[in-house]
């Protein structure tokens, strides 16, 4: 048998089992900016494939943000000077932003003639998610969304965070309404100084009250040294009151001093104290219902309804259950050392089937259950945790809307995945009216699949 060995390798064979070995990305360019090598830690940074790759301008393929004005490929080759480590943000084949760090070095013939250069970078991304988790500084860019309403509110975010303003945010319960408070509060004036979170509904209105505001010595038995509240801990910076709407009318009042006068006064205090920090108030009920039944102030609704965010539920935006998995399963892998690299089509169809009470909180321990479980490359519908599988498993209607649906004679009768499929399907078409391709691409599946999934499941739509 032969065996092959270095010598029966060009140079071009060795040179790509070399790149292709090294964990960083690495590509090459000619004079022209053509790419003329990729390697496979490239392709699976960028999602880009190596043949689609080479041959293409590397600003076309890389689009990073320092491209056009401070490429430091370009100033490598310009003046022979290598660089090392620095941190930029490409864009990958899905259009999300990745934070890299690269080094650049040129290519010379045997004349030391310069005839192109080497970049290589490496992915920043977990680090970058490990830090933030560390640091809880959060931004609009880490708020994972397509959907139009979520869109909406990013735009108009920076203007919000720019403003003194209060700020309500409404919406159910780990629909992500803290992560809005912390990009709020690290987009604005205030982001160098504390930002702090009070949970109301967990406190009692004795400890509450304490808590918000301090208590003096002697305030009440037990008090044996002065003790700050929040506010006076947030000063300058803000302050975010979670389920609003559980408070107390008595301590409501207290609240609505604050927001009219500036001021409060600690437990067992004979004076004012000054405050200055921003108030961010959420909940997961609608303020206004609490006032039209009388258990929260009208005055303070008004004061807290300066400016509002109503956040929708992860129900109402099933087509970024897709991005929020993928989102998942990455700081999944930092935070496990794992190298997964995707769920399977029948798992991310019972997702989409689920009804997610928890919302985008619950579809994060989900993803999270099922990396931990996960022995292979991508999730499968065994990984998901039992309860959500048969909570998705029992039957349900599932064409109503005019949606026609066959027997389906050539499933097994009460198949509890087809079910869940035929679910997630139905769901994504009527949100989408119909229109085959943007259903396609909010189920994370190419227009072939759907089409022989809806032609296997009996699903006729107009």
């Amino acid at each position: 048998m032969h065996r092959c060995n270095m010598r029966d390798m060009s140079e071009q064979q060795v040179r790509d089992v070399v790149l292709d070995s090294i964990a960083d990305g690495v590509f090459t360019v000619d004079g022209d900016w053509n790419i003329t090598s990729f390697n496979r830690a490239a392709e699976e940074i960028t999602g880009i494939a190596r043949d689609q790759a080479i041959g293409q301008k590397c600003f076309d393929v890389f689009q990073a943000n320092i491209c056009q004005t401070a490429c430091t490929l370009r100033q490598t080759m310009q003046s022979g000077r290598q660089r090392v480590d620095q941190r930029i943000d490409i864009l990958n084949c899905q259009g999300e932003k990745i934070p890299v760090s690269v080094s650049t070095a040129v290519l010379r013939d045997e004349s030391d003639r310069v005839i192109g250069g080497v970049e290589t970078f490496r992915d920043l991304s977990a680090v970058e998610l490990l830090r933030k988790e560390i640091d809880e500084r959060y931004t609009f860019h880490d708020i994972i969304s397509k959907n139009h309403e979520i869109r909406r509110i990013l735009d108009v975010l920076p203007d919000i965070a720019t403003s003194e303003s209060t700020v309500l945010i409404e919406g159910p319960t780990g629909s992500g309404k803290e992560l809005f408070a912390k990009a709020i509060h690290n987009l604005s004036r205030r982001a160098r100084r504390k930002y702090l979170a009070v949970n109301c509904g967990a406190l009692p209105d004795t400890l509450l009250e304490s808590e918000l505001f301090g208590y003096k010595k002697g305030a009440f038995t037990g008090a044996s040294r002065d003790k700050p509240g929040r506010y006076a801990l947030a000063e300058g910076g803000t302050l975010f009151l979670d389920e609003i709407g559980d408070v107390s009318t008595a301590l409501q009042v207290k609240l609505l001093r604050v927001l009219q006068e500036r001021e409060y006064e600690p437990l067992g205090a004979t004076a004012t104290v000054k405050a200055n920090a921003r108030m961010i108030a959420a909940t997961n009920r609608p303020l206004a219902e609490l006032v039209a039944r009388g258990t929260f102030r009208e005055d303070l609704y008004y004061r807290l309804n300066v400016l509002k965010i109503v956040l929708p539920s992860l129900a109402d935006r099933r087509e970024d259950i897709p991005l929020l998995i993928d989102h998942f399963i990455r700081k999944c892998n930092a935070q496990q050392n794992k190298q997964i690299v995707g769920i399977s089509e029948e798992a991310l169809a019972l997702l989409l089937a689920c009804d997610f009470p928890g919302n985008v909180r619950q579809l994060q321990n989900v993803i999270e259950h099922a990396v931990v479980l996960c022995r292979g490359s991508r999730i499968e519908i065994d990984y998901l945790p039992a309860e959500l599988r048969l909570a998705a498993h029992g039957p349900g209607a599932l064409a109503p809307g005019g949606v026609r649906q066959k027997s389906a004679g050539d499933l097994p009768a009460g198949d509890p995945l087809a079910e869940a499929e035929t679910a997630a399907i139905l769901q994504t078409l009527r949100q989408h009216h119909g229109h085959r391709g943007k259903t396609a691409a909010a189920l994370g599946i190419d227009k072939t699949t759907l089409w022989r999934k809806m032609k296997r499941f009996g699903i006729t739509f107009p």
